[in-house]
């Protein structure tokens, strides 16, 4: 157990609270002109996902929790669970749905996730910041039908619909940002 002080709070960190483990999204220290000073963080639940404001005195202390990164490939879906690959040993790892329910919409074979570990336990699953995906349906445009642009949605090869510029069409591929769902811009097709 490392106990650590709010002055070596940093954004990423995972703590320990009430049996629970939390991601710190954010932190700001605060000294008012009247009183101690204090430490205002976000922390996201990383069981159920839920991000909560907690204040801490400048004087509290926290576990903070030890995290093995390591990047893992979805290979495939089996009856149970999704199966990564350590590329480095190439030991399969099977995952429980909720661990990557919510990449699902944009999970692809063969893409490379970040995998957070505390003590041999898998805590959270993150895809890459920017994947690229073919565009498989969406309505044609055809020039002159609006007068300024706009979106329309589209539905990607994951099987995941956003919302595209109207001058996209099917087959075409596209950047989407992965913690938004959102698009970034047309690419050309991949090699």
């Amino acid at each position: 157990m490392v106990t650590i002080s709010t002055n070596q709070f940093s954004n990423g960190i995972t703590l320990r609270m009430d049996g629970k483990l939390f991601d710190m999204v954010s932190f700001q220290f605060v000294k008012p002109g009247k009183g101690g000073a204090f430490v205002r963080t976000r922390l996201k639940n990383l069981s159920t996902g839920a991000v909560k404001e907690v204040t801490f005195d400048s004087k509290d202390k926290v576990e903070q929790v030890m995290v093995d990164k390591v990047d893992m490939e979805y290979l495939y879906r089996d009856a149970n669970s999704f199966v990564f690959m350590d590329p480095e040993t190439f030991d399969q790892v099977p995952v429980d749905e909720h661990v990557v329910a919510e990449l699902l919409p944009l999970l692809k074979e063969n893409t490379t996730c970040k995998f957070k570990m505390v003590e041999g336990e898998i805590i959270s699953v993150a895809l890459p910041d920017h994947l690229i995906f073919q565009v498989v349906e969406t309505t044609p445009w055809v020039k002159g039908s609006t007068a300024q642009g706009g979106n329309k949605p589209a539905t990607l090869d994951s099987g995941a619909v956003i919302q595209v510029p109207v001058y996209l069409n099917q087959d075409e591929y596209v950047k989407v940002d992965t913690r938004t769902s959102s698009f970034v811009e047309r690419v050309a097709a991949p090699q």
